[in-house]
């Protein structure tokens, strides 16, 4: 084709290409000095770059232009038109200019005017590259161009979009009709289409004059060829994309949002992740307020009355350090007047928008010199603000304003805010439900559990309580130390699987139940099993319920551990059962920890599988640490690993025991554990044998006289001779009934303890009953006058037989 070349016969390669040559251009500044001056200038005036630059531009024109046609000219981004120029040599030239108004690198105001020196008449030859882009990018802002780059010709969607016509654009190249910083990529990406035959794309993100926000347009590159594949011309397909570029940032702001809001369980932080989320990307300052009744985990109320509304704020952001726009501090309580933007969108439960010359804001901060002053130093124009709002229910208000954002919020800035807050307040709901439930389930265990360990003269007890980090909840771990009969004492602790209300509300069941149980003095192994058959009709209940898998905490299967110690200060013998729990670490007063070799049982709730008891004596003074598995697996995955620890942390028999259980948890923790831990330490004691009574009695009537005789000499030693009418009462009826309904052999013993304890063992199973004697019955009312004499009184198995005791209370 007459006029072409194709793309690999380009002198010079790729260099051949753009020929500067090929148009006039020119800078002009704006004191009218000309401040460039290139080839193509020289070629179409004459005028050398060093004689044009620095000459007056007036100087160059063959006609004068109108001094109100001029200063026309500097309210205009871009101006064409035709000029009469004057040549070097004196002829006159008429030139067809395209001016572009534009900033210099330095900011100042400058004109770039460009002129094509060949090829600004159509030429017949262009009809078969427009055809070629036509057949490959139809449907688009379409330009064809040569192999130099130089436009032929542009579809009517160009013309409209430039508002330029071809006789001012064709011959000339990208950026020279189209001033815009990314036409430089464009030129680069037509020479490599040249150049390889491919198609290019890419995206370009610019401001526009006039228009603050950013526009997008996608760049389509396609090289044009003839019927043996020769690349004629390169084709260039411009559309503009800005609102599908700002529609993907909306999304992808709002996918950011749903990955880093509500990713704790804490209002607080939830609410500060809003701020982080939408700062700097769609907002200057944002505020997070709500109601203060939520601090007291009370449901928000259903509707906000008129008047003044109090809130609470909670979370700040800004993209100026320190956040100097804030008028209010996190934690503050900040009242807004009726009618103020936050009030009137937390009443009505709509968002809205408002511009800073709003009447609703300059009517607000007339009454608020705080906010308006901040309104005037920061330049703020304009506020969203959106009701909090989760199933149902008003939690606050988020504030959302722009100061450095020159683009004011639009109707769709306001359905994204919307969206943003509804996704915030779901995450915000949450979390004040989960830390209402939490402080519920802390409540109820730390009431479940013991206020105070009760008085005692068998151990010295301190203990430790934590509950698990909130992620994972407050769990079912307890513990107790119960008095029993003949001065003896019940050690427990437990441990309920799972976490939550439900968990705490089994605990409590447990615990309740062994208190029962070891108020009527089962040995360990048997009460395990009495407990074992409760967990399991627990766990069927839990299954049957109509409730099940319904909400947070719901129960399934309950099933626990259990550690059930006694200690006997007389004797100084612990016997101990397990129901899958951790065995107990004995310290002996020399120093030295170890792990009890004890038979451990299957967890309750299994059922069918026995548990066995083990007796140890124990020396006075030895320690013994009970524990959950929370403590041991706190720090070590390794339980191996973890008992070593917690063996060498309790290697201080003789510390206090309260600076013992310290020592053991900064050893063990680090930082909230993640399952509740529980830990008891108890120093045993033993009673001085001159604190004890025993007598062996013959099965014989006459014993009853002896025994009183010898108990009352016992009492006198004592120094309680005040206990002796009491105590001789007791002992006729206990040592009677012994002698006439059990078996021998019969003992009698005496424990002078904090209180005054008297027992009666025999080889017979059958317990005692107490009841109530007729009026003409004549008998059956001995253990009824023990048991209003006495402070308690209570019978025991024992391995030959049972014990049948009452304990008095001494006077200080």
């Amino acid at each position: 084709m007459e006029g072409y070349m194709a793309a690999d016969q380009l002198p010079g390669g790729s260099e051949g290409v753009l020929d500067e040559a090929l148009s006039a251009n020119a800078t002009i500044d704006e004191h009218g000095v000309v401040t460039a001056w290139n080839a193509g200038a020289e070629e179409l005036l004459g005028y050398p770059s060093s004689q044009a630059v620095g000459q007056a531009a007036a100087g160059l024109l063959a006609e004068e232009i109108d001094e109100r046609e001029l200063r026309s000219l500097t309210q205009m981004p871009r101006w064409n038109g035709r000029i009469a120029l004057r040549h070097r040599d004196g002829h006159r030239v008429e030139a067809r200019i395209l001016a572009h108004r534009r900033a210099s690198d330095g900011g100042r105001l400058e004109w770039f005017l460009v002129s094509a020196l060949t090829g600004q008449d159509p030429r017949p030859d262009d009809d078969v590259l427009v055809s070629r882009h036509h057949e490959q990018a139809a449907g688009s802002s379409l330009g064809v161009y040569d192999t130099r780059l130089r436009l032929r010709r542009y579809n009517e969607v160009g013309r409209r979009d430039l508002a330029l016509g071809d006789d001012y654009a064709r011959g000339l190249l990208p950026s020279e009709f189209v001033d815009h910083p990314g036409m430089k990529r464009v030129e680069q990406s037509m020479r490599l289409a040249l150049q390889s035959g491919e198609p290019q794309v890419l995206a370009l993100y610019s401001s526009v004059l006039g228009e603050p926000r950013e526009h997008a347009w996608s760049v389509v590159v396609t090289p044009l060829k003839d019927e043996d594949g020769r690349v004629l011309g390169v084709g260039l397909a411009i559309q503009d994309t800005t609102e599908q570029y700002w529609a993907r940032k909306r999304l992808m702001l709002l996918a950011d949002a749903s990955t880093r809001i509500g990713s704790t369980l804490d209002v607080t932080r939830t609410a500060q992740e809003l701020t982080d989320v939408v700062v700097p990307e769609f907002a200057d300052f944002v505020s997070v307020d709500l109601l203060p009744s939520l601090d007291d985990a009370q449901e928000p109320p259903p509707v906000i009355p008129r008047g003044p509304v109090s809130l609470r704020r909670v979370a700040n952001g800004s993209v100026n350090p320190g956040i100097p726009e804030a008028v209010v501090a996190p934690g503050q309580v900040d009242t807004y007047p009726e009618g103020s933007p936050p009030a009137e969108s937390l009443r009505s439960g709509q968002a809205r928008l408002h511009l800073a010359t709003d009447p609703a804001i300059t009517e607000w901060t007339a009454r608020d010199r705080g906010r308006a002053s901040a309104i005037r130093d920061f330049g703020m124009h304009s506020v969203i603000t959106v009701p909090l709002t989760a199933r149902g229910a008003t939690l606050g208000v988020v504030v959302f304003v722009r100061h450095q954002h020159p683009e004011v919020f639009r109707a769709d800035d306001l359905v994204l805010a919307e969206e943003l807050a509804a996704r915030a307040a779901v995450c915000i709901d949450n979390a004040r439900r989960f830390t209402r439930e939490r402080a519920t389930a802390v409540t109820l265990q730390r009431r479940l559990l013991p206020q105070a360990l009760p008085a005692q003269a068998a151990v010295e007890v301190a203990s430790r309580y934590l509950p698990a980090g909130a992620r994972a909840g407050v769990g079912g771990d307890w513990f107790d130390v119960i008095p029993l009969s003949g001065a003896r004492v019940a050690l427990v602790v437990g441990d309920v699987v799972g976490h939550g209300i439900h968990a705490s509300a089994t605990m409590g069941q447990l615990r309740t139940a062994v208190l029962t149980l070891a108020d009527i003095d089962l040995p360990p192994d048997e009460l395990l099993t009495h407990l074992d058959d409760l967990v399991a009709r627990l766990s069927t209940e839990a299954k049957d319920s109509p409730q099940r898998g319904i909400g947070a905490g719901t129960p399934g299967d309950v099933g626990a551990t259990c550690l059930y110690a006694v200690y006997d200060p007389v004797s100084r013998h612990c016997t101990i059962a397990l129901a899958g729990h951790p065995a107990p670490v004995l310290v002996t007063p020399d120093g030295r920890a170890k792990l009890l070799d004890v038979p451990v049982g299957p967890p309750l709730g299994l059922g069918g599988l026995p548990f066995e008891a083990v007796d140890i004596e124990l020396p006075e003074g030895s320690l013994l640490a009970l524990y959950t598995d929370g403590l041991i697996e706190a720090r070590e995955r390794d339980i191996d690993v973890g008992l070593s620890l917690f063996c060498q942390a309790l290697t201080q028999p003789s510390a206090p025991l309260d600076n013992l259980c310290d020592a053991v948890l900064a050893t063990m923790l680090r930082g909230r554990p993640s399952d509740d831990v529980a830990l008891l330490i108890a120093r045993t004691k033993a009673l001085d044998s001159d604190r004890v009574a025993t007598w062996d009695l013959p099965a014989e009537p006459v014993a009853v006289a002896q025994a009183r005789k010898d108990a009352t000499a016992q009492l006198a030693a004592w120094g309680l001779d005040d206990a002796g009418f009491v105590t001789e009462l007791v002992v006729s009826e206990l040592v009677t009934n012994a002698i006439r309904y059990a078996e021998p052999p019969i003992q009698l013993r005496l424990i002078h303890d904090r209180n005054l304890i008297c027992e009666v063992s025999d080889a017979s199973g059958t317990a005692p009953h107490m009841r109530r004697a007729r009026t003409f019955d004549e008998g059956g009312r001995g253990l009824l006058l023990v048991a209003q004499l006495t402070a308690a009184w209570g019978t025991r198995q024992t391995a030959e037989g049972k014990t049948i005791w009452a304990e008095q209370t001494l006077l200080p």
